[in-house]
Order: C-alpha cells, then structure tokens, then sequence
C-alpha cells in the first residue's frame, strides 16, 4: 500500500519535471528558432553586401578613377591652348565675345562630364580661332594702312621702311627697321633688375624706349604672360639666357646646357650661337639674348621646321637681324616661321633669330609701328653712341 502511494507520488512528480522539461524545451526552441532566423537574415545580409563589394570591386574602381583622371587631364590640356589663344587674340585689340561664348559652353559640358559633346564643340572653337587668326594675319598685311609697300628684296640702308619681299613662296609685307652698328649701341632692357620667376615687373615697349634713350626697339623674347593659366606661379618672367644693359645675366643656372640659340651684339657686330650652352658669360659685350627659332646663321637658312602651332601658325614674326655692320628689327606679316625665314634669306640677312609675337608684337620707330600689345619683361633697343 506504502509502495503504491509512493510510486503514485513518483509519477505525478515526474510528470510535473517532464511537463516542466517539456515546456523549457520549447522554449528554448522557439529562442533557437528567432535567434537562428534573426543568424540567418544577418547572414543573407553579410552576402548581400559581400555580393555587393565583388560588384564594386576595389580594382574596377581604380580603373574607373584612372580612365576618368585621364578624361579630365586630356580635356584640361586640350582646353588650356585655345583659351591662351583667345587671350592673345584680345591682348591684340581682337572681338572674341563669340569664341568667349563657345568656351563657356565647352566648360559646362566638361563639368557635367559630356566629354563627347565637349569635344565635338572644341573641334569648331579651334577652328574659329584658326579663322580669327587667319583674318588677322590678313589685316596685319595691310598695316600701316597710310603706306603702300613697295616691291623691294633689299633691306633699308637706315631708318624704317615698309616693303614686299618677293619669295618662291610668295610675297611677304615686311616692317623693317635698320642700324649702322658704327653709330648704333644694341642693348637689352629689362624690368626686373634681377631674376625674377614669379609675377614679374612689365613695361610697354614705349617706356623702354623712353627710358633707355633709344630710338628704335622692338619686344624681347618669349615669356609668360599673366592671362596664361599655364603660367601660373611663373607670370611674365622668361627662362632663357639675357644680358641686359647693366650686364646682369639672367637665368644663368638654368642654362647651362641649354639647346636655345641666342644672339649676342659686340661694337659693330652681330654673332650667332646655336645653342645657349656654347655661350660664356661674357659681360664685355653689349647684349644678349636668347630664343627660338633660329632662321638665319652664317647666310644659311637653318629653320629646321617645328610641331608648336605657336611657331607653324601663320601670323606676325618678329625677329632680330644682321647684313654685315647692319642690325635690323622688324616684323613679317601673314608668314609661318619657314615663310619668315624664306623672307630673311631673300633680304640677305647673315644672321637672324625669332624673338615673341602674337599679343607680345610691339614695334617702335618715333612711336609704335605695330603694338603696343601686352606689357614686356624685356626689350631690344637701338641708342646711338
């Protein structure tokens, strides 16, 4: 009786533990449950974003970057050159409202990353700008307006003339001023005293002249002009070799091996180095001046031809010159650099070298016969002795 008591004890207690193990049980598999479905939804996120970084794959991006860096630095050197065209085009007294009006658009597209749009609108602003110059060229033929060009293939034995020069290659205006070194000092004037290689002084040819007591000059060579976006950090200075008339030799260091040609005046002669690095320091001549293209040396025609547009371009070539104890300044109008040295050639001229043009043409003779243009860090003068 004891026992049976006992055994129906047993049962309801074991009853009540397999009750309570049953319900704990389900319990924690309904836990399990949410916390496997919470693991696996947690999972599938982990895959969608793993799927999502191998789709956004750290090398695609990279090429991605690399083919748009590329885009935008092709697009800024294509742009840098017809912007810099169109400031040397106003620096000439130019209307370049439309070109303006072209270049706006050209940079929208290029910001909104149309490079194809903005290409296709920069391929007809060269060529309105290749049309501007064309025009101008034309113009600058017909300068001065007052004088009729004579047909003349001998330069002036002193003072300025305005002649045709006749060439296999056609004829050419030519503005020419002339000097007999017997009685005529060339020097160098300069605005800066020293090296200078950033935001440089300038003057107006029309104040070297004033200043220096000369009666004729003419621009100096290449530099960089303020308008530039490419010459930012370096406005107006110039990084070739030029004595001036005090004897400060600039860029000094920098030229020492230096291919440019130069030009040096020394009392009643001109002589020629073919490049910079074959000239001394020698400070008892009386100027020199380094640039490029070289167009005549010893007689010869040596202009060896040029891939810069700045050079190959048709338009006003300024250039320096000698015919025996005679130094001549002066401008070619409507000519490619070959042209111009095709014209010094048939002048006679012995030597004869390119010094800057376009914005930077300035010419003097009792006042300005081209010019004045933008202001200059240098320029050639004739005083007399």
């Amino acid at each position: 009786m004891i026992a049976t008591q006992w055994f129906n004890k047993f049962k309801k207690y074991e009853l009540k533990v397999l009750i309570s193990s049953s319900i704990l049980l389900l319990i924690f598999s309904s836990f399990y449950f949410i916390e496997s479905t919470r693991s696996r939804a947690q999972v599938l996120d982990l895959a969608k974003i793993l799927s999502d970084l191998k789709n956004q794959d750290q090398v695609k991006i990279n090429e991605q970057l690399k083919i748009n860096i590329k885009n935008i630095h092709d697009a800024y050197n294509q742009i840098i050159k017809p912007y810099e065209r169109i400031q040397d085009l106003k620096a000439q007294k130019q209307d370049v409202k439309d070109l303006e009006k072209t270049y706006a658009g050209i940079l929208q597209y290029l910001s909104d990353l149309n490079y194809s749009s903005g290409s296709a609108l920069l391929t007809q602003l060269n060529s309105d700008i290749d049309k501007k110059y064309n025009a101008l060229a034309t113009a600058q033929t017909l300068t001065p307006s007052t004088q009729t060009a004579s047909v003349s293939n001998t330069p002036p034995g002193s003072g300025y003339s305005f002649q045709a020069v006749k060439t296999e290659n056609g004829t050419f205006n030519v503005a020419i001023i002339a000097a007999d070194l017997n009685s005529t000092r060339v020097i160098v004037d300069t605005a800066s005293d020293s090296d200078c290689a950033n935001n440089c002084p300038v003057m107006s040819l029309g104040d070297y002249v004033a200043r220096s007591g000369a009666y004729a000059g003419i621009n100096g060579p290449f530099f960089c002009p303020a308008e530039y976006p490419s010459c930012a950090g370096k406005t107006n200075s110039f990084d070739t070799l030029l004595m001036n008339k005090n004897k400060h030799y600039f860029n000094s260091d920098n030229n020492k091996y230096s291919t440019v040609p130069l030009v040096y005046f020394s009392g009643n002669s001109m002589g020629v180095r073919g490049q910079s690095l074959e000239w001394g320091r020698d400070a008892s001549v009386d100027a020199v001046v380094a640039n490029f293209p070289l167009y005549i040396s010893g007689g010869n025609n040596v202009f060896g031809g040029s891939s810069d547009p700045k050079i190959t371009s048709r338009g006003a070539r300024t250039f320096v010159a000698n015919k025996g104890n005679f130094a001549y300044i002066g401008i070619v109008y409507n000519a490619t650099s070959a042209e111009a040295a095709d014209v010094l050639k048939t002048l006679g001229m012995e030597n004869a070298l390119g010094l800057d043009q376009g914005g930077s043409t300035a010419l003097w003779f009792g006042g300005y016969k081209a010019g004045p243009g933008r202001g200059l860090p240098s320029a050639l003068l004739f005083v007399r002795k």
